[in-house]
């Protein structure tokens, strides 16, 4: 299944955030990452991810929960939404 979060710095906790981001506190086990966009001039962005495994993916929002507030949703591709937009309109 497809997600795609929604990230952004907690007030006062950009440069601790960014500081355990730098040293390689980014990696994100157990979940493919098809990309992760940061928005310029400011303090949030997306990460779009692949997995069979939400859990992984709460887990890693909870390691980062002191510096980050986070929106996860899941999503459909074309492909995927297609049949199902078909179904009802049928």
């Amino acid at each position: 299944m497809l997600y795609v979060q929604h990230w952004s710095f907690k007030a006062g906790y950009h440069q601790k955030g960014a500081e355990k981001f730098l040293g390689g506190g980014g990696d994100y086990p157990g979940v493919e990452m098809i990309g992760r966009y940061h928005a310029p001039g400011s303090l949030e962005g997306w990460i779009v991810l692949k997995t069979d495994d939400p859990k992984a993916i709460y887990q890693h929002a909870a390691e980062w929960g002191e510096f980050l507030n986070w929106e996860t949703t899941p999503v459909f591709t074309d492909e995927e939404a297609g049949p199902l937009v078909a179904k009802v309109y049928s």
